[in-house]
């Protein structure tokens, strides 16, 4: 297997040559709006290949996706696929036809007939129910009462039944709970082959053999996984912006020739001025990298030392079930706690009892001195559709006003993403990313020194993404989560509040991770329409989600601080320790007398404890550093 380099504005793009090449791509050209989504993008799929397709919202992912399924045709470019190739796709929100059950509307979705006279046929109806049952889901369900994660389910399931030659997700893991997203990483083993649309970095490291990144209409292949795409991105960019800088000091020495003017006219220069054209062509061409977010968390007024506090606090649903059973718990200033646990256990009830927006079955919910929350809401129901993005931010005004600070609507909007002419768009055109940004935009245009965050994660491109998790680093306020994004809840959280069913939650110390290595563990999902459980069961993490986890933690802001601050602090304590030791060792040092040779003495063997317990630290933050 050779590769093949194509070079296309300073980006290289990755092909293989093999016999068991399934679909390739060549010079794809696609435009919607202003700038082109693919402008010469091209990609070779092999057999065997587990693709991870990463991008910023609004790359042209999901419309790649559609390309490759046939569903949607290129303005210019190739495409070749192997004879007879089939081709499933999951899309983000999938759509299920009307019908009776959950069974007959997968088969209408997959325009299967229900009673086939072929053995293979009747075979490819029980795969489908098999497939469902795995996923937990009743095929005789009536479609009414099913959940977004539900349909998300059903529709991953019909995708692994139909066995296809090309499996392509478009965001598998959105609206789903760890146990199903762990179930969907099984699944996915028994795929030959694959295209993965996720901002999950822990599912792409499980998943994923070969990260392809869709930027400024490039397509751009990295072997291996999300930690080894992270390398050679970071590589590829400094490359880049050094053929850029080349570039332009280039173009700029010939712009200053071109204004003497006399030697530019010589018929001799002519050359010259056309390469000068040629370059300004190129240079109007280039498209730059998409900026980042920038995030401003204000605080607020401080908080009172205890911020929320539960005793007793217990909330059954009409039909009898606990959900909150004898809760004492406290969330105190600076706090940032993530709570776990499957679909319909009770996470977005007890965010409820916090915001007041249920009554409590019995004991107390206490809310602290100096209260100011911000809430981000996952079903997005906060946001007004007729309103424009800018009266989304500030009604009624052109200003807004940010850690005391008045600030244009116009450049806030600017410092996430979204230009002049999308912030007077109403709410209704934007993509389920844009409306992340947008609230997470309003969240931080108030003063908060509470943040309850459902879902924040889903839609966000990894850089937002990551610029969140910094963000909520730094703030010094407390936070409320829930998440299923694993490698988020490792990077923010400070503590986790699982459920382990029957309405009894437990506080762990840490993330995610941590919580894995404490033998983590939660109850099975309980299905809607199953009842009430009589006996709860429980899923336990393997050693293999034990070692796949424990990468994954990343170092807190503090503890980067404290990684970059312990030489310093080893320096000075080595400095003193020379210093006291040369005292020591003096002749006259017996002149001293025998309390301060006491104290030297014992100052002595704090500064060794302490460079020893400095050392261990060190050696720790390092290692969790460079994994």
């Amino acid at each position: 297997m050779r590769p093949h380099h194509y070079d296309c504005r300073l980006t290289t793009v990755l092909i293989f040559r093999s016999e068991t090449r399934l679909i390739q791509l060549i010079q794809l050209q696609l435009a919607f709006g202003d700038l082109p989504l693919l402008d010469g993008a091209s990609l070779s799929v092999q057999r065997g290949d587990s693709v991870g397709l990463i991008g910023r919202n609004g790359s042209g992912k999901s419309s790649l996706l559609k390309l490759i399924a046939g569903s949607l045709q290129a303005d210019d470019g190739l495409i070749q696929r192997e004879d007879g190739v089939h081709c499933v796709v999951v899309e983000q929100e999938p759509s299920l036809p009307d019908q009776a059950s959950l069974f007959l509307s997968l088969l209408d979705r997959a325009k299967l007939n229900p009673s086939p006279e072929e053995p293979e046929a009747w075979q490819q109806l029980a795969d489908i129910r098999a497939w469902l049952d795995r996923f937990g889901l009743d095929p005789e369900r009536p479609l009414s009462g099913l959940s977004g994660g539900e349909r998300k389910r059903a529709a991953l399931a019909l995708g692994f039944a139909l066995k296809p030659d090309l499996l392509l997700l478009d965001e598998p893991t959105n609206h789903l709970d760890l146990a199903a997203i762990r179930m969907l990483e099984e699944a996915m083993e028994r795929v030959s082959t694959s295209i993965v649309i996720t901002h999950d970095r822990h599912f792409l490291d499980r998943v994923v053999n070969r990260i392809v990144e869709l930027e400024r209409g490039v397509l751009r292949s990295y072997p291996g996984r999300f930690a080894d795409y992270l390398r050679l991105r970071a590589d590829q960019w400094a490359a880049e912006d050094q053929a850029q800088r080349r570039f332009d000091r280039f173009w700029a020495e010939e712009e200053a020739w071109i204004r003497q003017g006399v030697e530019a006219r010589r018929k001799r220069n002519q050359g010259r001025v056309k390469r000068l054209e040629a370059l300004r062509e190129a240079r109007e061409a280039r498209r730059q990298r998409v900026g980042q977010v920038q995030m401003r968390l204000d605080r607020g007024e401080r908080s009172g030392k205890q911020v929320l506090e539960c005793v007793g606090l217990g909330y059954q649903t009409p039909d009898g079930r606990d959900l909150v059973k004898s809760l004492d718990w406290v969330l105190m200033r600076g706090d940032r706690v993530a709570l776990i646990g499957p679909n319909g256990i009770g996470k977005s009830t007890l965010i409820r009892l916090a915001l007041g927006q249920l009554k409590p079955s019995a004991g107390q919910l206490r809310q602290g001195s100096q209260w100011q929350l911000a809430y981000f809401d996952q079903m997005r129901e906060q946001l007004d559709e007729a309103r424009s993005v800018a009266e989304t931010i500030s009604p009624g005004s052109d200003w807004i006003e940010l850690a005391g600070k008045r600030m244009h609507v116009m450049s806030y909007l600017g410092d996430f993403l979204f230009s002049p002419r999308r912030a007077q768009s109403p709410v209704r055109t934007l993509s389920g990313g844009e409306r992340n940004r947008l609230l997470l935009a309003r969240l931080f245009a108030r003063p908060a020194n509470l943040l309850i965050l459902d879902e924040p994660t889903n839609d966000l491109d990894l850089e937002t993404l990551e610029l969140l998790e910094s963000s909520l680093q730094q703030y010094e306020g407390s936070v409320l989560l829930v998440s299923h994004d694993r490698a988020f809840m490792d990077a923010v959280a400070t503590q986790t509040l699982v459920a382990l069913g029957d309405g009894r939650w437990r506080e762990y110390p840490g993330g995610y991770s941590d919580w894995i290595d404490q033998g983590g563990q939660w109850p099975a999902e309980n299905r809607a329409g199953e009842g009430s459980p009589q006996e709860t069961p429980t899923t336990t993490f393997s050693a293999r989600d034990l070692q796949s986890a424990k990468p994954r933690r990343k170092l807190s802001f503090k503890e980067q601080r404290e990684l970059e601050d312990i030489p310093l602090r080893i320096d000075t304590l080595e400095t003193e320790q020379a210093k006291l030791q040369g005292s020591m060792s003096s002749a006259d040092y017996y002149r001293q007398g025998a309390e301060q040779m006491r104290l030297d003495q014992s100052r002595l063997e704090q500064i060794d404890e302490t460079l020893m317990a400095l050392l261990e630290r060190w050696e720790a933050l390092q290692a969790l550093a460079s994994k």
